[in-house]
């Protein structure tokens, strides 16, 4: 499979539909294009072709378009090919492209040789992959941005700082003797100031980019009978989950997808946490524990009235039994048979929201606690952002923070120039202007085939 080889596939979703497309990139696309359609295209122009079979009669007939390189996607020469959508003529035409010296595309390669070729940086293929499976109007806008560079324009501001920064330190090094006045403590430290004010503006509009992406993982638990799947109904606005007045109704994970206000939330319901010997049922209390583990968030659901009567909550020793260092939001559930008014408890530890599941008192509270908690505000001018990238700033961030303390320490220029270049390496990576080969395989082969 060499970059060379000319490549094909069916860029349209699969399936029947009115229109279905077949790309073509690589060298022998001219002579390609010459054979199916008769004479090469005029360039950047859709034009009416018949798709020919080896001894001239039509296979189908739609538009043909050229790209020569390198004005195009990929930078090489670029056919496509808009016929008819059935499944059966799409395979039949992609196969006569094979025949003609094509090779089956592998996933994400069109972008692939896009970013081998210069047409784009790796945040920006990612860009293309992440708008394609944006959840939400907000996700796709955070990923156009992204797409068009935006994000990278903003690593590379920061980078170039750095690497002003850099050219002052080692100028210093290697001119130990000279009496030039060209670097000062002061100065030094206007320049960090202006570095870590960039870091913290690009890492928040990174962190929504990657909350959009991702979503927030919450999980609604506690003991049988709470009203987690009550909660989980109306927070979905519909009756997704069975709500029953036996203990131990919910026996599996229960997940749902939803909105709030742009926020991706994945919501995921688990059975009632006891000890019980029913097979079934501790089957599903494993299940629970384990996607605890995986929250971004706990809704711990407790019985309110039930608290009320009992006169004081016991539900310390069950919040001892989560996982350490996941964020947990108590709910107390069934206020509507207590005397107590929805409200929210911030200053608790964990924080505590009353409310009822069942008449939906209270749930505008939790809709924005989660938001606070999350970190999530609407129209920030999101960017498009992966885990791999926000562990990339973080990386370089670190190493410009030591940079700071090797300067206050009076260490010498060398740390500090060297805690300065892995700070660059680290942002490097975000571009893939440093990138390893096992990196660019994992990215390319999350795409589409065809994209």
């Amino acid at each position: 499979m060499a970059p060379s080889d000319t490549i094909a596939a069916i860029a349209s979703a699969h399936g029947r539909g009115a229109v279905g497309v077949i790309r073509v990139s690589g060298p022998d696309v001219p002579q390609i294009a010459a054979a199916i359609l008769g004479a090469l295209p005029p360039p950047r122009h859709a034009q009416f072709a018949r798709f020919r079979e080896p001894d001239g009669t039509s296979l189908d007939e739609g538009l043909a378009l050229y790209f020569p390189a390198p004005d195009s996607y990929t930078g090489e020469h670029v056919l496509e090919l808009q016929g008819h959508g059935g499944v059966l003529i799409l395979d039949m035409l992609l196969k006569r492209l094979l025949d003609l010296g094509c090779r089956m595309a592998r996933p994400g390669e069109f972008s692939e040789r896009a970013f081998l070729n210069g047409k784009m940086d790796i945040a920006q293929a990612e860009a293309v992959a992440d708008l394609i499976d944006a959840g939400s109007a907000a996700a796709a806008r955070a990923a156009v941005r992204t797409m068009q560079g935006e994000f990278s324009e903003r690593i590379n501001e920061l980078e170039k700082r750095i690497v002003e920064l850099r050219v002052l330190v080692e100028a210093a090094i290697d001119f130990p003797d000279e009496e030039l006045d060209f670097i000062s403590l002061d100065a030094v430290q206007a320049h960090l100031a202006t570095v870590f004010a960039a870091f913290d503006s690009i890492a928040a509009a990174a962190r929504q980019g990657a909350l959009l992406r991702e979503g927030l993982n919450v999980v609604i638990a506690g003991r049988p009978n709470a009203g987690k799947s009550s909660l989980l109904n109306k927070l979905v606005g519909d009756e997704v989950a069975i709500v029953a007045d036996s203990p131990g109704t919910t026996r599996d994970v229960l997940r749902q997808h939803v909105h709030l206000d742009g926020l991706p939330l994945n919501l995921i319901d688990t059975a009632g946490l006891r000890t019980s010997a029913d097979a079934v049922e501790a089957e599903g209390v494993r299940r629970a524990r384990y996607e605890l583990g995986m929250a971004d968030r706990v809704l711990f659901v407790l019985d309110a009235a039930a608290c009320n009567e009992r006169g004081t909550p016991d539900w310390a020793a069950d919040l001892e039994q989560l996982p350490p260092r996941v964020p947990v939001t108590l709910l107390m559930n069934k206020i509507d048979l207590t005397a107590a008014q929805a409200r929210i408890d911030e200053s608790s530890v964990p924080p505590r929201i009353y409310l009822s599941a069942k008449t939906g008192a209270g749930l505008p509270l939790l809709r924005a606690h989660l938001k606070a908690a999350a970190g999530y505000a609407e129209n920030t001018g999101a960017l498009s952002a992966r885990r791999r990238h926000l562990d990339a700033l973080r990386r370089a961030r670190r190493a410009v923070e030591a940079a700071a303390d090797d300067l206050a320490a009076m260490r010498g220029f060398e740390l500090f120039a060297e805690d300065l270049r892995l700070a660059q390496l680290a942002l490097s990576e975000i571009t893939g202007e440093v990138t390893s080969d096992d990196l660019l395989g994992e990215i390319f082969s999350s795409f589409c085939i065809g994209k």
